[in-house]
């Protein structure tokens, strides 16, 4: 395996084969092909240390290299390979519009988990901010994982990553092809499913949630299938004024776990 440690050797042609294959992870085919997915930015890769991540390759600038030697260090521990690259090559690679410095490749999750608190279900969600920001407040909140439906946005776009503040790899996750059976199985355990209706007859802070609970929610326009909704156990609904149609799912989201943080603190 080969290594460079800052000695002066800078990759700076896109025609190189590591920063073709790097530049193939910006799209979901890249992704799944190589089972790699990209880190951008000084704080994802923070995280990402420390946590232990399997890193493959991290590319660098000098500069940033300088600014920070010892997080450049632990990356290096980490990776299987680092290489010094130029500035303009740097932005080529990055997907941001103005690259701090730093972009990594990182091993994709295989996230094998169950529930038996409190966790999210989301069924075709399309926005990446919506996603990641939807998996920083499930891990500040408390939630045990997240379980998302095939076809919702790429759970390694670049965007979800950033969403999410480093939070990503915190918080178990996983796609799921036959999302009805997979629920069904939980049910089945005593897990209640909790889907959101605008006509439900309870309010969500009206709702005990202090069971186990998985809380179901749906695309951002369309809102959760009749199939995942006809198999739901409890049926709640988010108060909204006269003439509001809807909620940013991801504030839905917050709204609902919060809830059930609240009801489990102070055991009302």
């Amino acid at each position: 395996m080969f290594f460079k440690f800052g000695t002066g050797s800078v990759l700076t042609s896109l025609q190189n084969s590591l920063i073709k294959q790097i530049r193939k992870l910006h799209h979901p085919k890249g992704r799944a092909e190589q089972q790699l997915f990209l880190l951008e930015g000084t704080h994802l890769l923070e995280e990402a240390c420390a946590l232990k991540w399997p890193l493959m390759a991290v590319c660098y600038t000098a500069e940033w290299q300088q600014k920070h030697e010892h997080l450049w260090q632990q990356v290096c521990a980490l990776a299987q390979r680092c290489e010094l690259v130029s500035p303009n090559l740097l932005a080529a690679i990055a997907t941001t519009t103005q690259p701090d410095g730093v972009v990594a490749t990182a091993c994709r999750r295989f996230c094998a988990f169950n529930f038996t608190s409190l966790g999210l279900v989301l069924e075709t969600i399309q926005d990446p901010g919506n996603l990641g920001t939807i998996i920083r407040t499930a891990t500040a909140a408390g939630a045990e994982g997240l379980l998302l439906s095939s076809g919702s946005v790429d759970l390694e776009h670049p965007k979800v990553l950033r969403a999410s503040a480093g939070q990503w790899f915190r918080l178990p996750m996983a796609m799921v092809p036959e999302l009805d059976t997979e629920l069904r199985r939980y049910q089945k355990q005593g897990i209640q499913l909790i889907a959101t209706q605008p006509d439900a007859p309870l309010s969500y802070w009206e709702l005990d949630l202090r069971p186990p609970s998985l809380i179901l929610l749906g695309n951002e326009g369309a809102g959760l299938s009749a199939t995942l909704s006809r198999i739901a156990d409890r049926y709640v609904k988010i108060p909204l004024s006269r003439g509001v149609e809807s909620l940013n799912v991801a504030i839905a989201a917050a709204l609902i776990l919060y809830e059930a943080q609240r009801q489990r603190t102070f055991r009302v």
